[in-house]
């Protein structure tokens, strides 16, 4: 059994071409690895015409949904009442989507529900960890 929670969320792309009005996106979010969510796109709606998926720190998504937060390839904003907006930035150019902050919000609950803010480090196994690490490096 499996306690990662997926959700599917409708992201409107802002300034796309062609003009996509909304998107079907997904936010994964994997107890093994507490800190981080996951956002990906099909391929339909990306520039390389292949799925993309954006890891970023829970923490950014939560405090974006309050205030601007981001400073690196993601950030956050709110956006008036019920949207949340979401910007990502590659070398191939940068895609700004709009979420319902609703979705995200039940997002976040079910994940904090699994691992409280401030429990994560709970979750962690540095000794697994540091062994795939080592044996990548052979």
């Amino acid at each position: 059994m499996s306690n990662c929670i997926e959700q599917a969320v409708e992201a409107r792309l802002v300034a796309a071409a062609p003009r996509m009005p909304t998107i079907p996106a997904k936010l994964h979010y994997d107890p093994r690895d507490p800190f981080a969510v996951h956002m990906s796109f099909p391929a339909p709606a990306t520039l390389e015409g292949i799925e993309v998926c954006w890891t970023f720190a829970r923490d950014l998504l939560a405090q974006g949904m309050e205030y601007m937060v981001g400073d690196g390839d993601v950030r956050v904003r709110p956006y008036g009442f019920d949207r949340t907006v979401l910007e990502f930035h590659a070398p191939e150019g940068t895609a700004i989507v709009h979420v319902r902050s609703g979705e995200l919000r039940r997002f976040l609950h079910r994940t904090m529900v699994l691992v409280p803010a401030g429990d994560e480090h709970l979750h962690v196994d540095l000794d697994q960890d540091l062994a795939e690490l080592m044996r990548d490096a052979c």
